[in-house]
């Protein structure tokens, strides 16, 4: 299986978790979902992953953001692993509760269901390990961003929060984000729109980057408010 494509409908899968048995698109309801892998419990960039996205966590949040973490231990490994990820992040007296829920794929039923596996990298039984993949997940159920990093690279948790507040942004409005945009930045009118239907639709002004062709597709527009 090729795993799943941008604006194909993830499975409503049913899985083990630290929070106990799930059905995924209950577990999302209306809210938007970061669901990201990990090859296994116990590793160190792991922990340093899980460290920070549990210091995000509040900040997903407030955007409606459920997350949740795969790996493919047990979820017994998953709640003492818990403990050492809260005392990464200097808890005197970590304990085994995170934001979030992990769910346990000991026989990587869903990491081959979704695509998750790198088949360069083996564990050391010789098999293939869980690439580090985000998926973003829309309030229809709908993949709207798709990362895969391979196992031995960290990710930014603060670079996928920021990719959470384009998506929404442009969820909404009839815009896109250039490079590097943080909110606040002023955002592009899309080259589907017309000069006619951009004067309406965005009456604080359309501003055109003069270029060598003559062409004035890099138009700017204030961010909506």
């Amino acid at each position: 299986m090729h795993g799943i494509l941008l604006g194909e409908e993830i499975p409503n899968f049913q899985a083990e978790t630290t929070v106990g048995p799930i059905s995924f698109h209950t577990f999302l309801g209306d809210s938007w979902g970061v669901l990201f892998s990990h090859p296994r419990d116990y590793t160190p960039v792991c922990t340093t992953e899980l460290g920070r996205a549990v210091r995000l966590a509040p900040e997903f949040e407030k955007r409606g953001v459920k997350m949740i973490a795969l790996s493919i231990d047990s979820v017994e490994d998953h709640l003492g692993w818990s403990k050492d990820i809260n005392a990464y992040n200097g808890e005197a007296e970590p304990n085994d509760k995170l934001p979030f829920p992990i769910i346990a794929d000991p026989k990587r039923v869903l990491a081959v269901l979704l695509g998750m596996l790198d088949p360069d990298e083996k564990d050391l039984e010789g098999m293939p390990v869980t690439a580090r993949c985000v998926f973003i997940i829309g309030p229809d159920k709908k993949m709207k961003l798709s990362i895969l990093y391979p196992a031995t690279t960290g990710r930014n948790f603060d670079e996928i929060l920021r990719v959470v507040d384009s998506l929404q942004l442009t969820a909404n409005h009839s815009v896109a984000t250039p490079v590097d945009w943080q909110p606040g930045d002023r955002v592009m009118v899309p080259p589907t729109m017309s000069e006619e239907d951009a004067s309406k639709k965005f009456p604080c002004g359309v501003f055109s980057k003069e270029l060598p062709s003559g062409k004035k597709y890099l138009r700017y527009t204030a961010p909506p408010k």
